[in-house]
């Protein structure tokens, strides 16, 4: 390791401590509650008229540290919260406080035991009967540091730069609260749709993370190698058509929540790699979808957050059902002017967008052209929870046909700040129609467009001995957590995001 002068400094106290007979990096801790516990048991004695708790023995990183003559004053932390620890050479002896003086540093982990008690200023601490070192940081944390005047800690400034912070998330965790706040919150929120789903008579599954034939999405996959099987594999896109062999074999209600691999750009909304919930409902159609998807995340709402209103980029997005609902046909007439069913073309959809001025890839194919006008037109547009509904077919391969309508399928996309949330389909279970799709998709797109759907002849087949009629649904996870927790990047919400590679020269 290259050290810094300041890293030296700590460098050389690691020396200093084992040529003392000290081990910076013990084996064993005596830690026997955390600091939100003790302080609960002491505020519980105090209110029987007690004025300590003794042989409580803490752990924590040092947050905060004020020598004072024969006093020494400072804070750690640990999961639960954060408590004063005070020394006095009374108790401990002027060596103990010596050595504490020589050797603690900020960042450092510390055990203390002792007595908790209440100070003369009204703040709970513990009263050093003994410490030792538990680890000892050698880099300091890259954030200023905090200080203790007249008895108040006092944070002078946080990690605030989003370079250092995505690349060094341990960096930022540990010296951002705001930031642990986040993924406690994003645990909590995955805690609660599993919750639900239990609740409501879903298993939850697990299927292939490495496939032969990717597909469920329109995107393109992360290709990889299987040496002893030679055999190229895909990191799956989509959970989909697995999910849905499951209900052939009369697993009606199933979900998965995992990861996902998209070899796609990168964006305030996107990384490569991202967590996806997706269930499959059968005997279940597309509206049915939309009222439990409402159900569901009013539910998280309620018990991550303890409210259904939350504020997300300056607005106040409002969970509660029933969520509003927009015909995607009519909402692009409103929008734009433009009524798709009048352009069934891929030409003369093409030649409408330009006659009106709009920027488009030419040679697009209808659905893509379909698709930009609703990125450009309606999703912005969309802050409060609305339900889009009732797609083209051409960008919708895996979804029924609405009755009497064969241009028309039943899907639907959840919109709430402005971007997408979610994707549902009254799902395709006739295996000759499905099969007609895929054909279709390879006739309209380019072979290295990613909305192309590659043939899946086993999935054919196993729609083939009978797929029950089903509503299925995903949603990406991050975006939920973006919403709950006012962030408006997906990098803040993933705690290692894929970054470009860092050329420090």
């Amino acid at each position: 390791m290259e050290l810094t002068d300041l890293e030296k400094i700590r460098f050389d106290k690691i020396a200093a401590m084992r040529a003392n007979g000290l081990e910076p990096f013990p084996t064993r801790t005596e830690v026997n509650q955390s600091i939100s516990e003790a302080i609960a048991s002491f505020e519980k004695a105090e209110a029987e008229g007690k004025t300590s708790v003794s042989g409580v023995i803490l752990g924590g990183r040092l947050r905060a540290s004020r020598i004072m003559g024969k006093l020494a004053f400072a804070h750690i932390e640990d999961r639960s919260g954060r408590i004063q620890l005070f020394f006095r050479i009374n108790e401990l002896g002027e060596e103990a406080l010596a050595r504490f003086k020589d050797y603690f540093d900020l960042g450092d982990y510390i055990q203390a035991s002792g007595d908790v008690v209440r100070t003369r200023t009204g703040e709970i601490s513990l009263q050093v009967l003994d410490f030792k070192m538990l680890a000892k940081a050698i880099t300091p944390l890259p954030a200023a540091k905090d200080e203790i005047v007249d008895g108040v800690l006092v944070r002078h400034a946080t990690l605030a730069d989003p370079e250092t912070r995505f690349r060094q998330r341990y960096a930022d965790l540990a010296v951002n609260e705001d930031v642990r706040k986040v993924f406690r919150t994003r645990a909590g929120v995955v805690k609660a749709i599993r919750n639900f789903f239990d609740d409501h008579d879903f298993i939850e599954v697990e299927t292939p993370i490495l496939q032969p034939i990717y597909g469920g999405a329109a995107a393109k996959p992360f290709v990889t190698h299987h040496n002893q099987l030679k055999q190229d594999l895909y990191l799956r896109i989509s959970f989909e058509l697995y999910l849905k062999r499951l209900t052939v074999g009369g697993l009606d209600r199933v979900y998965e929540i995992g990861r996902d691999f998209r070899n796609e750009g990168v964006s305030y909304k996107h990384n490569p790699e991202f967590t996806q919930l997706e269930f499959y409902w059968a005997y279940a159609d597309y509206l049915q979808v939309m009222e439990l998807t409402e159900q569901f995340i009013a539910h998280v709402c309620d018990q991550v957050l303890g409210t259904r209103k939350v504020m997300f980029d300056g607005h106040e997005i409002d969970f509660n059902p029933p969520w509003k609902r927009v015909d995607l046909r009519q909402g692009l007439i409103d929008a734009c002017g433009i009524d798709i069913n009048q352009y069934p073309t891929a030409e003369s959809l093409a030649e409408i967008m330009q006659q009106k001025g709009m920027k488009f890839k030419p040679d697009e194919a209808r659905g893509k052209l379909i698709d930009h006008l609703l990125g450009e037109y309606l999703e912005p547009t969309f802050i409060q929870p609305t339900f889009l509904y009732d797609y083209p077919r051409d960008i919708s391969p895996l979804a029924k046909n609405r009755p009497g309508d064969p241009s028309t399928v039943e899907r639907f996309e959840g919109f709430v700040g402005g971007m997408e949330l979610c994707n549902a389909f009254t799902e395709l279970n006739d295996p000759l129609e499905q099969e007609a799709r895929f054909l279709e998709m390879g006739r309209e797109y380019k072979a290295e467009d990613e909305e192309r759907h590659p043939m899946d002849e086993d999935y054919l087949r196993a729609m083939s001995y009978g797929m029950p009629p089903q509503g299925g649904f995903g949603m990406g996870i991050d975006r939920l957590c973006m919403l709950l927790t006012d962030r408006r990047t997906i990098r803040e919400v993933l705690l290692f995001p894929h970054l470009r590679e860092r050329d420090d020269d």
